[in-house]
């Protein structure tokens, strides 16, 4: 009997190579609508699946392999007499190999398309064929991927097609259509949660290796919504690790909470801190776009600065950490220029990301071989962060309010000047591990603590710090030496020790969520001690 083949791809890389192999081969090949139209017009004999199905295609286009005749001819079991007495009965061919790809949903999902037509590029009858082959694998060959036409040419050739292979390639016809239905599902699913976790995820590369060097590793991207990984664009320097990706995209979350150039994503918790504080009020200038840098390091940030130019964000965000800041990452929310890239070529960083690079300041990075820049022009917008655990994946909402309420809730008043440093120190300790604190002075980081178990660890050894920056900042000349003013929290203080302590280190306002049963406490040291706290309502943990 002759062997037979249907094709209908929309990708059509490398199918005239396998049609014209198998055409040579002696196999009949059943074609439709585009395909056959290409085929055809490259010499090759084809039949229509009319003449297969004796039923014209209709509805568009949408009812063409839907048939009996199809699905009867790739799902029949070679070695079940009943099955082949029943398609000899009915005058029904086998099909031997399919080679279909889909209709290109994921490209169309990501294209701003209309839902009806979004819609039309989802496919129905190109995931049915597949999966009725890829059940028959022992009996029937089925290519989903171009990259995998020579490998068969070569079995076929050979006469001997291993079982494993065709294990594969029925595998990689359900990874496909379980993607392929995960991005439909995302798209029309108007739920936060639904009862089934859809998602969508194609291998972009392999990595060298994990967090670890015994590890193996590889990096996934969003099918339908490609998010920070999708966008970005590396123009110079060896591939990312996995550790990098990791720290990319923390120090990327980190500096777009303070807006980003390219983008029309309001600063985190804009919104709010309008409606709360008053447009008008001196927290505006917290609610609008700002110069940032940021520095992470071991996936939390070591330094962090506003500026009214990036050198200077960049200058005080490495004056936070200078030790720690080595072997970093960096990252910009506006393009980097020439006089800020000649300061931070200066020492080794892993990574430079920023929206764009000037000429000048690209000619001097890319004199640093192994420094990895990342041309990234989208802020973080992924509304669900999902955190795999042994057996499952926890899915919760991305923190992107800041502030719920702003509560003075001490007899001492927040100083004006103090107010943007506070919403600053706000937005950077949602991004240090917890429990975490952040010092802050004029718009910079000078003490970040975190990742400890203890509360008051983190605060001494932040506050001990700022005292040290200040003091270097003051001996090369940038800086006036006055104690930091200003402290923010994670989370609520459960007892007093904190403000204790800050009042050594000169500290006059505190921002934190507050609701710990010991408010009381730590309000009365505050009192006591002349120092300002406001609650925030909204708590930033970060495990």
């Amino acid at each position: 009997m002759k062997r037979r083949a249907l094709m209908s791809v929309y990708d059509k890389n490398g199918i005239l190579t396998l049609a014209k192999y198998l055409e040579k081969s002696g196999w009949e090949i059943i074609s439709t609508g585009g395909t056959y139209k290409y085929l055809k017009d490259n010499q090759t004999a084809v039949t229509g699946i009319e003449d297969v199905t004796q039923f014209p295609e209709m509805l568009d286009g949408r009812v063409k392999t839907l048939h009996p005749v199809i699905h009867a001819g790739l799902l029949a079991r070679r070695d079940n007499a009943e099955h082949m007495k029943t398609l000899e009965e009915r005058g029904i061919g086998t099909i031997d190999l399919v080679c279909v790809n889909l209709y290109p949903f994921f490209e169309k999902v990501q294209a701003g398309l209309t839902l009806d037509e979004t819609v039309e590029f989802i496919d129905i009858g190109g995931p049915t064929m597949l999966r009725s082959a890829a059940k028959n694998f022992h009996h029937v060959l089925v290519l989903t991927d171009p990259a995998d036409y020579d490998e068969t040419i070569q079995y076929l050739e050979a006469g001997d097609i291993p079982e494993s292979f065709r294990k594969k390639l029925a595998g990689k016809v359900f990874d496909l259509t379980s993607a392929y239905d995960a991005a439909i599902a995302r798209y029309l699913l108007d739920e936060p949660f639904p009862e089934y976790w859809p998602q969508s995820l194609r291998k972009v590369q392999s990595l060298r290796y994990g967090e670890n060097g015994h590890q193996t590793a590889a990096l996934y991207a969003n099918t339908d919504k490609p998010g920070v990984i999708g966008n970005m664009k590396q123009i110079h320097g060896k591939e990312l690790s996995y550790n990098n990706i990791r720290d990319l995209d923390l120090a990327w979350k980190a500096v777009c909470a303070h807006g980003l150039e390219t983008d029309n994503a309001e600063p985190m918790g804009a919104a709010d801190i309008e409606a709360i504080l008053g447009n008008n009020s001196v927290g505006k200038k917290s609610a609008a776009k700002q110069v940032a840098c940021v520095a992470v390091k071991h996936n939390t940030p070591c330094g962090a600065s506003l500026g009214g130019i990036l050198l200077e964000a960049y200058n005080n965000c490495f004056a936070c950490d200078p030790v720690s800041i080595f072997g970093g990452i960096i990252a910009c929310n506006v393009k980097v220029d020439e006089a800020a890239a000649k300061k931070m070529s200066e020492i080794f960083f892993e990574i430079i990301a920023a929206p764009d690079f000037d000429e000048e300041a690209l000619s001097i990075l890319q004199a640093k071989k192994n420094l990895r820049i990342i041309k990234i022009t989208h802020a973080a917008k992924e509304e669900k962060e999902c955190t795999a655990v042994d057996g499952g994946v926890l899915v919760q909402d991305s923190d992107r309010r800041l502030i719920e309420k702003w509560e003075v809730v001490t007899k001492t008043q927040v100083d004006p000047k103090d107010i943007d440093d506070m919403i600053f120190g706000m937005r950077t300790v949602a991004f240090v591990k917890s429990n975490a604190i952040v010092i802050v002075k004029d718009g910079a980081a000078v003490g970040i603590g975190g990742g400890q178990t203890n509360r008051i660890w983190p605060a001494r050894d932040s506050l001990e710090r700022s005292r040290a920056v200040i003091q270097t900042v003051k001996e090369a000349g940038t800086g006036d030496g006055t104690p930091a003013r200003v402290l923010a929290s994670d989370a609520f203080f459960p007892f007093p020790d904190i403000v204790e302590a800050a009042a050594e280190y000169g500290i006059k306002a505190i921002i934190q969520p507050g609701g710990s049963i010991n408010d009381k406490a730590s309000i009365e040291a505050c009192d006591k001690l002349g120092i300002a706290m406001v609650f925030t309502g909204i708590r930033h943990f970060k495990h």
